[in-house]
């Protein structure tokens, strides 16, 4: 009795622009828009109800190795150049940008966004910056009060130390301060840090670290100015760690490394700080070496890989069993991103119903503007961004310079 084999997984959209390797992907304004950054240090804002470009500029002059966001209008970038800037680009701003693909060479001339800040940091290690709003309390004048109506609030900053390569920096923005610093620990011979990442609750800190041993690590810094202390390291990579996530429940982190070993690991929480078991969770044999770019949706169902194979992997958070492989870039892919899972309290069935009324409503709607000859342009517009904000969408870049979106579950 034969079975008859399905076809591939094909990507629902291909976004083609880049003429470098795509190193960086990240998702803004509520999922309408998607930032791509290249080996080149261009930075592209897609339109992603449109799948077109609505702001273009060369971020930095080397690679661009991580995207992210501060509030509504603030992009932060960082780029082997040893720079972080955070732009300014709102909305509003786009209609002065630059459409101009890198793949079709914009002008030298083309418009940055506003500059806010720029750090000099360590970009040696091949490796991307991580955030978190500051958990500590500001503190409060009239000035400050005005301040938070119109401004993000402040963040922290990780990345590597700018003279110990096993060490860490961590900034706080705006200020610009140096916040505190977590020094190599000379007791284990870790090499290089790879991947960082972190999270603030309250006035306490913890910082993930992964190494080019394949040691990973966690530092809590229990009160302001306090010295960090390692509650936890491990070796579950017999190659250097490439990425690492930590799980939206807060509870516990994801690292890949050059090895084909997946790892979950505990993660210290402010109530049970100091009961953390010395050991991971579960350590995965996936026999795919070379997963990069890991990344948890933000509902912690599932987490993706970026593989050297050029596979995107996509692993359930709960069992770390793998779930699906998406085949389609000819080159190795370098990193990934899931669009934000807006938490409406409706199951799927009941999410499509929605959205097949709120289309037959639309559709009535626009047959009442027809015959009352009104343009219906702005009603189609708010059904393709309504769509582009539900869509459940992972974004992965690749060497190829194409970036593929895909609709996960």
């Amino acid at each position: 009795m034969s079975s008859e084999l399905l076809p591939p997984l094909q990507p629902s959209f291909i976004l083609r622009g880049h003429s470098a390797q795509v190193h960086a992907v990240h998702f803004i304004h509520g999922n309408t828009r998607l930032l791509t950054g290249d080996a080149d240090g261009w930075l592209v804002s897609w339109n992603l109800a449109l799948k077109r470009p609505v702001a273009v500029w060369r971020a930095h002059t080397n690679a661009i190795l991580g995207i992210g966001s501060w509030g509504d209008d603030r992009i932060i970038t960082h780029g082997r150049d040893s720079k972080l800037a955070i732009w300014q680009l709102g909305l509003e701003d786009e209609e002065a940008m630059e459409k101009t693909l890198p793949v079709n060479k914009p002008p030298s001339t083309a418009p940055q966004p506003w500059l806010l800040h720029l750090l000099t940091v360590n970009t040696s290690n091949f490796c991307s910056f991580a955030m978190c709003l500051d958990g500590l309390p500001q503190p409060y004048t009239p000035h400050t009060a005005v301040k938070a109506k119109n401004h993000s609030p402040p963040i922290l900053v990780v990345v590597p130390n700018t003279i110990d390569s096993g060490g860490i920096d961590i900034y706080q923005l705006p200020s610009e301060s140096r916040a505190a610093v977590i020094h190599a620990d000379r007791n284990i011979t870790t090499g290089m840090v790879m991947a960082v990442a972190i999270q603030a609750e309250s006035t306490k800190l913890q910082v993930v670290a992964g190494y080019e041993s394949g040691h990973t690590m966690v530092f809590v810094q229990s009160d302001p100015g306090a010295q960090f202390q390692r509650l936890y390291s491990a070796q579950p990579h017999s190659q250097p760690v490439l990425s690492i996530a930590i799980s939206p429940s807060r509870d516990c982190y994801i690292t890949s490394a050059a090895d084909a070993i997946v790892a979950k690991h505990p993660l210290p929480t402010a109530q049970g700080i100091w009961r953390t078991e010395l050991k991971p969770f579960k350590v995965v044999q996936t026999k795919h070496s070379g997963q990069q770019g890991l990344q948890i949706r933000s509902d912690g169902k599932v987490f993706a890989t970026a593989g050297w194979d050029a596979r995107v992997r996509v692993y359930s958070a709960k069992t770390m069993k793998e779930v699906a492989v998406l085949k389609w870039h000819g080159l190795g892919c370098c990193t990934t991103a899931f669009a934000e899972v807006l938490d409406d309290g409706k199951t799927e069935t009941e999410q499509d119903s929605a959205v097949k009324e709120e289309e037959d409503d639309e559709n009535t709607r626009l047959d009442q503007s027809i015959v009352h000859q009104s343009s219906p342009i702005s009603t189609v517009q708010q059904r393709r961004d309504a769509k582009a904000c539900s869509t459940h969408w992972l974004a992965a870049g690749s060497k190829d310079g194409k970036v593929s979106l895909w609709e996960i579950y």
